[in-house]
């Protein structure tokens, strides 16, 4: 049996998460099983979360909170968890994608993180390292509740047409993104756009790259290659990729053209049936 006391609960905030969860549990008088009964998930999975050998979610918290009216304090801790299990590098750029009013992405050959699906994302992960993949996809899709804020951030996504012929996890899989994507299409917060073969050359041939616009703060221009970020807020540098990304949606389809584009490649390219 694994005592209460094996677990610190200042080493990080999923040490202090699983802390809280068994001290309201215990305080409840519930068993592991007994409350992973109530919230219809197993009782190992509950041991797994308050021992911190597995990451929760955001459902779970909601679900536990609700079981043991903890006043949504488990909801709001998997939020400081789930940032936390970014990669360090990543970590940063994940807290400026929190406080962005505004973010334009330009990404060359695959989905962005914030628009990706589950199979999408868990595929991408695991392409090299499937440990731990379950958890590292959940974090990475928790990222995408900044979507749902009642003031979310305006969203611009201008994707290469490249990313989507990159098939990624199979037909089915790629079927399940480009809907995701046109999810999107009536949006007021989440825009996007497809640059397609046709644009030529273009002014995003340096790769992808990110700018986050804040309310009273300049803004931050983000890059990325292999496990190292490069966040800079140098004048120049964002005004240099400020008119790169006017000069790719200029070149890029429109919203309702970028949407008929992505219907069609379902169709011709995935097999799926539009009607």
């Amino acid at each position: 049996m694994t005592h209460i006391n094996v677990l610190d609960p200042g080493a990080s905030p999923l040490d202090y998460y699983g802390f809280e969860l068994r001290r309201h549990r215990e305080a409840a008088g519930l068993t592991q099983k007994q409350l992973g009964e109530i919230v219809n998930y197993t009782g190992s999975l509950v041991g797994q979360i308050e021992t911190a050998r597995r990451v929760p979610t955001p459902e779970f918290s909601e679900r536990v909170d609700a079981a043991l009216g903890t006043d949504g304090l488990l909801s709001r801790l998997v939020e400081l968890v789930l940032r936390s299990q970014l990669p360090a590098w990543f970590q940063q750029v994940a807290a400026l994608e929190a406080r962005a009013t505004e973010i334009c992405t330009f990404q060359t050959f695959a989905i962005h993180g914030l628009l990706q699906t589950r199979a999408y994302a868990g595929t991408v992960l695991g392409a090299l390292d499937q440990t731990e993949l379950d958890d590292r996809t959940a974090v990475r899709l928790a990222r995408q509740r900044i979507l749902e804020k009642d003031e979310p951030p305006v969203l611009w996504a201008i994707l290469s047409e490249a990313a989507l012929y990159q098939e990624v996890g199979g037909s089915e899989v790629m079927r399940e993104q480009l809907a995701h994507l046109l999810s999107f299409e009536h949006s007021r917060s989440v825009n996007v756009q497809i640059l397609p073969f046709s644009a030529g050359a273009h002014a995003g041939f340096q790769g992808s790259f990110n700018i986050y616009r804040f309310t009273g703060d300049p803004a931050i221009v983000y890059t990325e290659g292999y496990g190292i970020g490069h966040p800079t807020a140098n004048p120049n540098t964002v005004q240099d990729c400020s008119l790169r990304y006017d000069h790719l949606q200029a070149s890029a389809l429109s919203l309702r053209d970028s949407a008929e584009l992505i219907r069609r490649l379902m169709e011709d390219r995935y097999g799926e049936r539009l009607a």
